[in-house]
């Protein structure tokens, strides 16, 4: 092994005592059981990490059941000065948080540092948009005085994604925290490392109780999700889990709120005009090759050309996939790392063959790319050409570094492919026609769609999807809004009264 593999792992990992965060304490398991976490990047054991139990999650309720009358009673400027103080923390601890990232996920280092200054203005971002929410005043009575107001769930379940694990666990619960709710995390169990670090930063910087962090496999979530004092719950991750946990709280008793951002099967539609260098750069883009190898629920797995410059754009797209460096992922040198497990690598790697067999060309990439590790989960990015509408691969979500490329002729056959599928999360539109771009993004089926851009969010912009890409809306202040209960109040004043009685009485003698 190189000097660039060994040295982080030991620096930021090795010696680690990673702990649950329940009631402002860093524990153990309660029954004392761990489990392995292992380096994407070589296949080697990493640390192993508590196995939160149900046991665990309750104990992670109760403490945030007990913390939250406080923790809305501080008010938002209170609750803001916490977010200022989690701010300053993780701004100090950018470059350890960024490579436990990188060592436990597989992602490159360089974008796990971006994603740690993104969570970065998140949680400065946050306060000042929840400074907008406001009640009504409705004129309901003459004289009378009738208002909503919120109110927080009280306690807020959220399940994490492995893909980007710590962004995830630290702006996902901003929204819910903002508004006055307490919270229990559980974290992807593939990549808990920077999530548990990130407890010891929310153990500074909030009261106890606050916010709780258990990590575990299905059990535990499962526990999270039936709780019966778990009344709000929100999951990022694939349609199956999804689908399960909606199943899971309505069968738990309790009727709760479920939002879930699922997965994605998203559709680059380049038009015969296009800037060719820039909607290749789109692609890689938005295939997030480089940010995460393709495991991303907004990737733009299926690119839909024109028939006039597909062999062209399939030409010029395979030189710039096979430009990226796919190397360890803490390595500086790396655009690109590994799958997140092997068994993810081999579920990849199993939609790229069954391609090869449905008659798709394997233009570059499919196998493991030279250089790297033999027992580190890695898959070169591949380029798939020849796809055609009815093909698995063009179907399904792949959630890997597999991009599809399918030719088109005929507009409105081009929309019936792009639509033709159960998801409908993101999807872009590449043309230098701005009228034809904006006729186009209205009539595709997703439901965050860039034009002449892709992959990039803005905050304070609704990020959600349709179909079976899920349910709510997050980064926006319709995602505080969903963390909050209406409440109306009506106020009968006494002066109100006489004067109810006098309009009455005046309609009375006309």
């Amino acid at each position: 092994m190189t000097t660039t593999i060994q040295d982080p792992v030991a620096r930021y990992v090795g010696g680690r005592d990673f702990r649950l965060l329940i009631g402002g304490e860093m524990r153990t398991a309660s029954d004392g059981r761990v489990s392995e976490v292992l380096d994407p990047s070589t296949g080697d054991l990493l640390s192993t990490v508590p196995q939160g139990s149900p046991r665990d999650i309750e104990r992670a309720v109760e403490a945030a059941r007990a913390a939250q009358p406080a923790w809305a009673a501080l008010g938002l400027e209170g609750r803001a000065d916490c977010f200022a103080r989690l701010g300053r923390l993780i701004e100090d601890n950018l470059e350890e948080l960024a490579m436990l990232d990188a060592i436990d996920s597989g992602n490159p280092i360089r974008a796990m540092r971006l994603d740690v200054r993104i969570s970065l203005s998140y949680v400065r971002g946050w306060p000042g948009l929840a400074q907008g929410m406001h009640g009504q005043v409705i004129p309901a009575s003459p004289g009378g005085l009738h208002y909503t107001t919120w109110q927080p769930y009280g306690v807020v379940g959220r399940i994490t994604a492995f893909n980007h694990p710590f962004m995830f666990a630290a702006t996902r619960p901003l929204p819910a925290l903002i508004t006055g709710n307490t919270m229990v995390i559980k974290p992807a169990p593939q990549t808990p490392l920077s999530t548990l670090r990130l407890g010891e930063l929310f153990a500074d910087a909030f009261p106890p109780g606050v916010v709780n962090i258990v990590t575990g496999g299905a059990e535990t979530g499962d526990a999270l999700v039936t709780h019966r004092q778990v009344k709000r719950l929100a999951f990022t991750g694939s349609v199956p889990v999804g689908l399960l946990i909606q199943r899971r709280a309505a069968e738990s008793g309790r009727v709760k709120n479920v939002s879930l951002e699922l997965g994605g099967k998203n559709a680059m539609v380049v038009m015969p005009d296009v800037d060719l260098e820039a909607a290749v750069e789109g692609a890689v883009q938005g295939m997030n090759f480089e940010v995460c190898q393709g495991q991303s629920c907004g990737s733009n797995s299926r690119i839909l050309v024109h028939s006039r410059i597909h062999d062209e754009f399939v030409s010029r797209l395979t030189e710039r996939v096979r430009g990226i460096r796919v190397a360890a992922a803490y390595s500086e040198e790396a655009d690109m790392g590994p799958l997140v497990s092997a068994a993810h690598r081999s579920r990849v790697h199993g939609f790229v063959e069954r391609a090869a067999a449905e008659g798709a060309s394997v233009v570059t990439g499919g196998d493991r790319p030279s250089g790297t590790a033999d027992a580190g989960f890695f898959l070169a990015p591949t380029v798939l050409a020849g796809v055609t509408p009815d093909m698995e691969v063009a179907r399904d979500e792949v959630f890997g570094p597999v991009v599809s490329v399918l030719r088109w002729d005929d507009y409105d056959e081009m929309l019936r492919i792009a639509n033709g599928v159960e998801l409908g999360l993101t999807a872009s539109v590449w043309t230098r026609d701005l009228d034809l771009a904006h006729r186009t993004a209205e009539l595709l089926d997703a439901g965050y769609v860039w034009i002449n851009d892709s992959n990039r969010h803005y905050f304070g912009t609704p990020f959600g999807g349709t179909k079976d890409s899920g349910t709510g809306r997050e980064e926006s202040v319709e995602e505080l809004y969903s963390y909050v209960e209406q409440k109306a109040v009506h106020v009968r004043l006494a002066a109100g009264a006489e004067m109810a009685a006098r309009t009455v009485s005046l309609t009375e003698n006309r």
